[in-house]
């Protein structure tokens, strides 16, 4: 078996090296362009679990590795003068010179050949390589293998809009810090760690206006280093900066669909790149070393596409986790201004859980003190802000009250819209919903919200979809809503939209959103625009008209009424998931060429006219909330500039709280999911009109729920689907967290609740303990 290499960097030469030691007669070459003792860029970092691995893949490299590293376990965010430090985090830096010496000598150990000084013209790589049984594509970020075969491998390759450059210094120190300062021309980062005895790596960062403004030229490499000597100085404590191809750059997002081609696989940051503020590009490229290497060991000689399969197989879902975890912290970096007016400790928190994948309860074990910092300054803003004294009682964010208007919610916790398909023909409640909501609402959430209900037969989405348009649609939910008001804690909103051309559709357990299998029952629709849903399948809705838009109004306005008089503390316009109000706003389905089509502002106003109408009807003191998709996951469709704009011109109609999801526009939609995977979008919202926004998408667990609101993403926080197999989601939240003064406990369900506390507390003493036992530090060389 011969593999050639085409790549010396750490994951092409970790590749080799693994291969070889498994297969000692296979014939492993390595090409690298650069000398061997030729790098670029200063150091590289791993946390612990990737030592693990490494460890276990190959000891003598990992004790030469070992007797390098510069080992910390703190990391330091400093802002306007403080600086706010979270232990346990466990990482170690080492120099990227000296991890290609270590795995350069290792390979030779174990036999692998290794050219140094050849470059490979990728257009004769199969005349080049002919007797090679596999060649692995692993030449960098700018592979020109790649490039070359892009139309099998299928990159992307996407520049992001910050500036960064890479630079060294001889400052020491013994933690990963962040330095924020500010600048005339907007805010800039350093992301600092030691690297070797003597050396530690600075990455600057910063918005292409700031980096316009400070007149940096992207090859001037010593104008680059007086001026950010300059600027932070006194973070270089009299060290100078060392230079190395230290020229500003843009980071390009590389992914290739495909992994593999005849006898080419792609490796690297050739196949995909990590953003630098999770260091994981190398981190990357060698996990996906080991994949390969354990792929081509198992299969590569009985059949190599096989081979490049499990590879694909085994390493797609993980880089992709690392990719989307990367692009979260890079796109907060991409807008770090927008965190610049928060307390220190908020910022701090910020920062370490600016990709998601670090919660509140991550760092109740790594730094008690740490969270006990950012809880002390959430309780200073809510006394200041409310008056709510909380400095004793020392709730969680998540069990903090919360006002809007005349409504104060208990706790923060609410359930999102469910539609349960589940009323008669008719719109009638049936016993369903009686259950359903009341059981839930005893689950001690501060604020349940009715699916989207319908103010009119034809608004339905399906014929199993609820009302509010007669007397007994009213006296059903006001019988809802009393019960809810008399037994739980609980504030109740009622959701009101209309379907438009996703109306007359199937139940959501049959072919969802295909039109009713019946013919005859379905009913004619309308929309912005004559486009339906499904070509060819669903009905071609009619472009509404000014006398349809009169009725619709109309419609919703009674529906505003009857909520009032059923005692709903809050009313919600459903304005998203391409429903009538939605297919308004979005371009994908707003096609008009009228006064209501076109602009922003002509698109928004028939949503206007509704909302405008509602509020009228509304009680002065009852607030209400408008439901926005924050981006259609769709080329041409809604950009964040018109969320923050349509935001704002419902805050200016009298909205006090925006409700963001997303999607749902269009059939054709290519979502991006991922934990808490719209959370950004409140928080653009929030952080850039200042309304109150409730986050909603993949939020599964408490410390979720404290993380968002920890970090201003939200300031409400919705679940569905985890309320459906758990109403009681709250209170085992309280239980966790020992929120002993959560008032939502029905006194029914008292005993239980002196029960759940009590095995919540040993439960939580059992956890803390093993993750201590697994705390990071075991790696130190020290």
């Amino acid at each position: 078996m011969r593999i050639s290499i085409v790549g010396g960097g750490p994951g092409g030469l970790y590749t080799a090296l693994l291969t070889k030691k498994a297969k000692p007669d296979w014939d492993i070459d390595v090409y690298e362009q650069n000398q061997a003792d030729d790098t670029f860029g200063f150091g590289v970092v791993f946390s612990d679990d990737t030592l693990d691995e490494f460890l276990n893949r190959d000891k003598p490299l990992f004790e030469l590795m070992r007797d390098q590293f510069a080992y910390w376990q703190d990391v330091a965010v400093h802002f306007k003068g403080h600086e706010m430090r979270a232990g346990g985090n466990g990482f170690c830096g080492m120099s990227r010179h000296t991890l290609l010496r270590l795995l350069q000598q290792r390979c030779a150990d174990v036999g692998v050949r290794m050219h140094f000084g050849v470059t490979i013209d990728p257009a004769n790589l199969k005349t080049r390589f002919a007797d090679s049984d596999v060649i692995v594509a692993g030449d960098g970020i700018n592979s020109a293998i790649r490039e070359y075969h892009k139309d099998a491998f299928q990159p992307s390759n996407k520049l992001r809009s910050n500036r960064f450059c890479w630079m060294g210094s001889t400052r020491p120190m013994g933690e990963f810090n962040y330095f924020f300062t500010e600048t005339n021309h907007g805010p800039v980062v350093a992301h600092c760690y030691q690297y070797d005895k003597d050396h530690s790596t600075w990455v600057f960062e910063m918005s292409e206006d700031t980096w316009a403004g400070l007149e940096f030229r992207e090859t001037d490499e010593e104008d680059s280093r007086a001026k950010l000597e300059e600027i932070f100085s006194s973070e270089l404590q009299g060290h100078s900066l060392l230079l190395n191809r230290s020229n500003w750059r843009q980071f390009p997002r590389v992914f290739c669909e495909n992994w593999y081609t005849d006898n080419i696989v792609i490796l690297g940051d050739a196949k995909a790149s990590a953003h630098f503020s999770i260091g994981s590009g190398t981190k990357l490229a060698m996990e996906c070393a080991i994949a390969l290497s354990d792929a081509l060991v198992e299969q590569g000689e009985t059949d190599v596409q096989a081979a490049f399969q499990a590879y694909d197989t085994a390493r797609r879902t993980p880089c992709q986790i690392t990719q989307h975890n990367a692009d979260v912290s890079l796109a907060w970096f991409e807008h770090m201004d927008r965190s610049w007016d928060m307390d220190p400790y908020q910022f701090a928190m910020v920062v370490m859980c600016r990709a998601k994948s670090i919660t509140y309860d991550n760092l109740i074990v790594r730094d008690p003190e740490f969270v006990r910092k950012v809880d002390d300054e959430w309780y200073d803003r809510l006394l200041a802000q409310t008056g709510e004294d909380l400095r004793k009682s020392r709730p969680t964010p998540m069990f903090s009250q919360f006002s809007l208007r005349g409504m104060t919610l208990a706790n923060r916790v609410v359930m999102s819209p469910m539609a349960q398909y589940s009323a008669d023909s008719d719109g009638n409640l049936t016993d369903w919903h009686k259950i359903h909501y009341c059981s839930h609402a005893t689950g001690g959430m501060g604020l349940i919200f009715t699916e989207m209900t319908c103010p009119a037969a034809d608004a339905r989405i399906t014929q199993g979809c609820p009302g509010m348009w007669t007397d007994t649609h009213e006296a059903q939910w006001k019988d809802i809503v009393d019960f809810i008001h008399t037994h739980t804690g609980a504030k109740v909103a009622m959701q009101l939209g209309h379907a438009g051309r996703k109306g007359s559709t199937q139940l959501g357990w049959e072919k969802m959103d295909h039109p009713i299998a019946e013919t005859a029952h379905n009913w004619p629709l309308v929309s912005a625009s004559a486009q339906p849903w499904f070509e060819g399948e669903s009905a071609v809705p009619a472009p509404l008209d000014r006398a349809g838009m009169d009725r619709i109004k109309a419609e919703f306005v009674q529906g505003t009424v009857r909520a009032a008089r059923a005692g709903f503390d809050l009313l919600e316009l459903h304005c998203a998931h391409g429903y009538l109000l939605a297919s308004f706003l979005s371009p994908l389905t707003n096609l008009r060429n009228d006064e209501y089509g076109g602009s922003v502002e002509n698109r928004l106003r028939f949503p206007l006219e509704v909302f405008d109408a509602m509020r009228a009807e509304w009680p002065d003191d009852r607030p209400m909330s408008v439901r926005l998709s924050g981006t259609d996951w769709k080329d041409g469709g809604l950009i964040e500039e018109d969320l923050v704009a349509i935001a704002r011109a419902f805050e200016s109609a009298g909205c006090d709280l925006i409700d963001v999801s997303a999607g749902q526009t269009v059939a054709d939609q290519e979502p991006v999911y991922g934990r808490m995977f719209q959370a950004h979008l409140a928080e653009a919202v929030r952080n850039l009109t200042g309304m109150a926004t409730m986050a909603v998408g993949a939020i599964t667990e408490a410390a979720q729920v404290n993380t968002i609101l920890h970090t201003r993403r939200a300031d409400l926080v919705a679940l569905g689907r985890p309320h459906m197999w758990n109403p009681y989601f709250t209170h085992q939240a309280a239980a966790w967290y020992g929120a002993r003064n959560e008032p939502m406990w029905p006194k029914q369900y008292v005993s239980g609740a002196v029960q759940a506390f009590r095995e919540a507390e040993k439960s939580r003493e059992r956890m803390i303990e093993l993750q201590r036992k697994a705390a990071p530090g075991r790696h130190s060389n020290s």
